[in-house]
């Protein structure tokens, strides 16, 4: 089976560089546009996140196509840092320790690491068993899609390996148990 990842197109929140997790932000005019003058491989059924930027950019990439919008695929909940950027959150004891962390401490009043990781695995276990198509695009977002290859994608890499731009992604083969990068988009 084939499985494209591909990153929501860019939102103000992006521009401005904020953490944008639950946030429910549109695209903004310039992550339209991009995403409008790529090609991006077929599919046979979309995933998406709840949030807008996720389904938007899954109608404007795959307009003829059944998407299945899935809560447990969205971002991670950013809890205190939600919507605010690295020079708001500067300063902050607790941006600080998250920092020195590597990223692995949970967010204050929002979701650990670990805690999003699993929902990410478990969604995409759940939505994979009941698909019957050959080629299935998650148009999910950053966080996701790095927390489905750090767990599934051979040769083994950390989380922050597999960062993805705005509209870009990767396209996966997948055998039941790993996903094995063949391509960037």
């Amino acid at each position: 089976m084939k499985i494209i990842f591909i990153r929501h197109g860019e939102t103000l929140g992006n521009v401005e560089k904020r953490y944008i997790g639950r946030t429910d932000l549109p695209l903004c005019e310039a992550g339209r546009q991009k995403l409008m003058q790529k090609t991006f491989p077929d599919c046979g059924i979309v995933f998406t996140s709840s949030l807008l930027r996720c389904r938007q950019t899954a109608q404007i990439i795959y307009p003829d196509k059944k998407c299945a919008a899935d809560k447990d695929l969205d971002e991670c909940d950013f809890g205190d840092f939600e919507g605010k950027n690295y020079s708001e959150l500067n300063g902050d004891p607790y941006y600080q320790a998250w920092i020195d962390s590597g990223g692995t401490l949970a967010f204050p009043n929002g979701e650990s690491s670990e805690e999003f990781k699993r929902r990410s695995a478990e969604a995409f276990d759940r939505l994979i068993s009941r698909c019957d198509a050959d080629t299935a695009a998650f148009v999910v977002h950053g966080g996701t899609i790095m927390a489905l290859l750090e767990k599934y994608a051979l040769p083994k890499a950390g989380f922050y390996d597999n960062q993805v731009s705005c509209g870009c992604g990767f396209v996966c083969d997948f055998d039941g148990r790993a996903l094995y990068i063949t391509e960037s988009i």
